[in-house]
């Protein structure tokens, strides 16, 4: 069923089951220079250029490898404004695997929740979710609805043996429908819950929420982005799914969903997105915003050389070989880590390896970004670009203190196909390092703070010269190396 590989000498890592054809050249700058980027960028990852940066880890989104079927299939697009040919084909394909009549195009993920939340969210409904998502809830809460969490207490134990963190809890919602009747636009599940360490549910559990969902006539709609990993945790994970095909699971999965949505640049390795539904009722509602919001209804924003690729990008997500490799490497990279005492979010999900930031500097307070402090660090220390998944992401109370967040986690994402092993090993190598030298590191405090998704345009500074002596280190330990 699976590719099982035994090494000769009794090594254990992935294989990749593919080969590189085509390259791009990257550089590390020495760590005086990384010193100086990171304090330009105001000690946001996003500000960084990218010249800057040697790995660049911050997402999965829109920077997976595209496939040479994508490649070639993107020569093949109908450049047309309405009534595209490509687009056809898209339909057919995403209709065909998830099982939906009805296909409408968006020009990436947020499009999609901002098309859900306009069509259905009103000022006091509340909208029940596994975990939320930073612009999920921000379009959610821009129409003055509120998000309610129904996560199991496993969620937020970030070392632990269970295997599906990213599961809701049933008689929480059970209990939140019959208290909210009539309040509840509908139910989300997102699929390799994001802000958690990218960890999966278990497809029981999502026929369950299902169940529920109808009998209260609620819709339930599901955030596809991560789909892939969900599905290889699924037949993986899950003893009852472990015999079936990829294209089973995906079916099971979409009897139960009422509206399926997802981000193209994660699920499919291009850039856009669709909706999917088998409701015409639906379909006609949102149909009419999306030329209000996103464009024609056979493009939605898209170019139709990426919706080209979006069609191969499904097929392929059908395949185990593809869909293994994210999950496999970063399961290697965070069984390196924790093997060097590095504290980590385990057991490891998809999207990328998580670091615990909490565990990692202890001494820093939560008011002060743990998880913002340590990205820049990273940076500092290996010209590796994380991504902070902590109180930096969360938006303040309606009182103006900060909202501290459950969790803090430096997501290191590994894009589809992007990295090589040496380069896993690099990263390894460097939070090793820095993970021995985490006294000298010290935390940040705004100098500009936009209102609405802070974490993106931010700017901070550090509350002392620890970025400067962090250098000073690395400097005298690796003497003249990069």
């Amino acid at each position: 069923m699976f590719n099982n590989v035994t090494f000769f000498k009794g090594e254990s890592f992935p294989l990749e089951m593919h080969k590189v054809r085509i390259v791009q050249k990257l550089s590390l700058i020495p760590v005086e220079e990384r010193l100086r980027a990171i304090r330009e960028a105001g000690f946001n990852t996003f500000l960084l250029k990218n010249r800057d940066v040697f790995l660049d880890m911050l997402t999965d989104s829109g920077v997976n490898a595209m496939s040479d079927r994508q490649l070639a299939a993107m020569m093949t697009a109908d450049d047309s404004y309405a009534g595209s040919m490509s687009f056809d084909r898209l339909k057919t394909t995403a209709s065909d695997i998830f099982n939906k009549e009805y296909v409408l195009p968006v020009h990436q993920g947020r499009a999609a929740e901002n098309i859900l939340a306009e069509a259905y969210v009103k000022p006091g409904n509340v909208v029940p979710m596994n975990y939320h998502f930073t612009t999920t809830k921000a379009h959610i809460g821009l129409r003055r609805g509120k998000v309610v969490e129904l996560y199991n207490d496993s969620a937020l134990r970030l070392q632990s043996e269970e295997p599906f963190k990213g599961n809701m809890d049933i008689s929480r919602l059970e209990k939140l429908l019959a208290k909210e009747k009539g309040n509840i636009p509908f139910v989300r599940v997102e699929a390799g819950t994001n802000l958690i360490g990218g960890q999966p549910w278990s497809l029981s559990n999502l026929k369950e929420t299902g169940k529920l969902c109808r009998a209260a006539n609620i819709p339930l709609v599901l955030d596809a982005s991560l789909l892939a990993d969900n599905l290889y945790f699924i037949k993986t994970r899950e003893d009852n799914e472990k015999d079936k095909s990829i294209r089973e699971i995906i079916k099971s999965i979409s009897d139960e969903i009422d509206i399926i949505y997802f981000s193209a640049r994660k699920l499919g390795c291009a850039r856009g997105g669709l909706i999917l539904t088998n409701d015409p009722k639906v379909n006609e509602v949102l149909m009419g915003l999306v030329p209000l919001y996103e464009g024609f209804l056979t493009y939605g924003g898209m170019s139709v050389r990426e919706i080209e690729a979006i069609a191969v990008g499904l097929e392929e997500t059908l395949d185990f070989d593809m869909i293994r490799h994210g999950p496999e490497f970063i399961n290697f990279m965070a069984r390196e880590l924790v093997n060097r005492g590095v504290p980590v979010v385990t057991p490891a999900g998809g999207l990328g390896c998580h670091l615990d930031a909490k565990r990692f500097l202890p001494q820093i307070p939560a008011e002060e970004f743990i998880a913002g402090a340590l990205g820049a660090a990273v940076f500092i220390a290996g010209g590796v670009r994380g991504m902070e998944r902590g109180t930096l992401s969360e938006e303040r109370n309606e009182d103006g203190s900060e909202h501290i967040c459950d969790v803090e986690m430096l997501r290191l994402a590994l894009p589809r196909r992007v990295f090589t092993m040496s380069q896993v090993k690099y990263t390894v190598d460097r939070l090793q390092w820095l993970y021995e030298n985490r006294d000298i590191v010290g935390g940040l405090k705004w100098i500009y703070e936009p209102k609405v998704l802070r974490f993106f345009n931010g700017r901070l500074n550090s509350v002392t010269d620890w970025p400067e002596k962090l250098a000073k280190k690395f400097r005298s330990d690796f003497g003249d190396s990069l």
